[in-house]
This record gives structure tokens, sequence and C-alpha cells, in this order.
């Protein structure tokens, strides 16, 4: 299948999906996610070759986060991202988990360690025996 005929079917391979709806920066990045088993279409492990039709259901884990997402639009040029968001829905489920994680991940960076300025460097030099 070329581009051309993808545009017109409503489908489009997955690693071109993700990069266009924003999730990853690359298409170079987006098939490094796929290879490594952190995307799932419709429950099951795919290729970056994959095509994606409007229905589908999506599962993306980067990092700490998870999306569970259904596809709404194909869309095979990078947009702003008002109208990448348009692309897909998000579950209320995958939504309340990944702001769940966020509210944690602030609680646990809420320490302050302030950086050493001149005067404390100079001192932790003469402390330590190194110039």
């Amino acid at each position: 299948m070329t581009t051309a005929m993808t545009a017109t079917d409503n489908t489009l391979r997955l690693d071109k999906w993700l990069w266009a709806a924003r999730f990853f920066k690359t298409r170079a990045l987006a098939t490094e996610a796929i290879n490594g088993g952190k995307i799932h279409v419709q429950g099951q492990r795919s290729k970056p070759s994959k095509m994606l039709a409007i229905g589908h259901q999506v599962s993306i884990s980067k990092g700490d986060m998870k999306w569970h997402i259904t596809v709404l639009g194909m869309c095979k040029h990078r947009r702003p991202a008002k109208e990448a968001s348009l692309l897909y829905a998000e579950s209320d489920d995958s939504v309340q988990q990944r702001n769940a994680a966020l509210a944690q991940r602030k609680l646990q960076h809420t320490e302050y360690t302030p950086k050493p300025n001149k005067r404390d460097r100079r001192q932790i030099r003469s402390f330590t025996g190194k110039n």
C-alpha cells in the first residue's frame, strides 16, 4: 500500500500515527517504543508497520505514564497540538490514572535541595582537600 492509498482508506501506519498525534517527537522514537513492547493495539503487541484504523484501541506506556485511547481520526502530517488531540479520545480511567501518577510524582519531588553557591563550593573544596 502506498501512503496515498492509506490516506483514502482511513488507515495509517502505527508509527506515523503516533508521531502525528504527538505522543512521540520523532517516528524513530515511536518505532523504538513499538518494538520495545510499549504500544499495544487492540490488546496485542504490534509492529511499526501495523495499519491503524479509526476505532482501534491503543495502549501507550511512556515511563510511568499510560494512555488508553481510541483512534478517532487519521492525519499523515504532524499538526499543532490542539489539532493532534482531535485524533484520539482518552478513556476516563486513563485520565484519572495519569492524574494520580502526576500527583504522586509531585509529592515525591517536593523536597528542595539548594545548589551550593560559590562560597559553599569553596568551603566544600577546603573541607575535602580537593583543589
